[in-house]
């Protein structure tokens, strides 16, 4: 048993054992017994798996705190509130995917589901990657600084323009190369049909897995976001892999509990704006300033209250939509 404390990535082999034990419990719980066949999920069940999932990154980092030092347990708690709080940005595309290919809510919750298995493989692809870069390169992350300080600043400006699903050019390789049945069957992403104009049975991709193509695709562009966000943060590979994985773990339950409440979070686009610019330029500040790093607890004290400065703000300002739907 020896190979269980020989060092992965900065950390035993037994943490990151215990960490992927923990997510396939989870997942298999999710799949194969809570949410076995399609349904739709409501509100109710949604904002209870949501509170489930946040109180079990919580604790976890609680674990990270009490194995590894306060440092390494704020680091992970202010990495896990960031990518929570850009995950909600992610929601907003991920209901007009769903929306464009008509996904009935019974049926979001598997494609979501398989969604997180990929993002589980691939952001531990990216991780690996952007550490080995950053431990052999570490001038990288005044790089990965100036980008988020720009996506920060660009957020700010931006329009609040429709994600244009239609026009994305994988949609369009996929749909180009691939035979795509004209309507849902049922919560299927391959079926087998007759073709019409051979009479042979041919293999088809559902509308279904279109939206699950589509939804790892949007992942992996706000990655490019995420991750330098919390390599800011801390280098450790095991810190920036656990926090991302599970604040992901709960897109699915707050992609439902938010969903159709998505048009009131009006600030919460510029709340995240400040928060990526505020993580970019800490290191460009602590250099400044000539101190070693920004005290974690500080930064995740300013990341909270911008975003629940976002959040209550954008709550507060349409108000009045609840009390128009009720008086309908």
């Amino acid at each position: 048993m020896d190979f269980l404390w020989v060092d992965f990535m900065g950390k035993p082999t037994w943490m990151w054992l215990f960490f992927i034990a923990i997510v396939l419990f989870l997942l298999v719980l999710d799949l194969g017994v809570l949410h076995k066949n399609s349904k739709e999920i409501g509100m109710a069940e949604s904002f209870a798996f949501s509170a489930f999932y946040i109180t079990l990154g919580v604790l976890f980092g609680g674990w990270i705190w009490w194995q590894s030092g306060p440092q390494a347990g704020v680091e992970y708690l202010t990495g896990f509130v960031i990518e929570k709080s850009l995950a909600m940005d992610n929601i907003f595309v991920i209901a007009m995917i769903f929306g464009y290919f008509a996904i009935p809510r019974a049926y979001q919750h598997r494609v979501l589901l398989f969604g997180i298995l990929g993002v589980i493989i691939l952001r531990g692809i990216m991780i690996a990657m952007g550490a080995a870069i950053v431990e052999s390169y570490h001038w990288v992350l005044y790089f990965f600084a100036a980008f988020l300080v720009f996506t920060g600043v660009k957020m700010l400006f931006s329009s609040d323009s429709q994600y244009d699903v239609a026009s994305n050019p994988i949609l369009k390789i996929v749909r180009r190369y691939f035979p795509v049945t004209d309507k849902l069957e049922g919560d299927h992403f391959v079926v087998r049909k007759l073709d019409e104009k051979t009479g042979k049975l041919k293999t088809y991709i559902t509308p279904l897995l279109l939206a699950l193509i589509m939804v790892e695709f949007v992942d992996l562009v706000f990655a490019v976001d995420s991750i330098p966000a919390i390599f800011a943060i801390t280098t450790d590979p095991y810190i920036v892999y656990t926090s991302n994985i599970f604040a992901i773990l709960g897109l699915r339950a707050l992609y439902f509990a938010l969903s159709a409440m998505i048009e009131r979070f009006v600030y919460l686009k510029y709340a995240l704006a400040v928060v990526l610019v505020f993580i970019g330029s800490k290191i460009f500040v602590a250099d400044m300033l000539d101190i070693a790093k920004i005290p974690p607890l500080l930064s995740l004290t300013i990341t909270l209250g911008i975003l629940a400065t976002g959040i209550f703000g954008s709550l507060w300002a349409t108000r009045n939509q609840v009390k128009k739907v009720d008086a309908e």
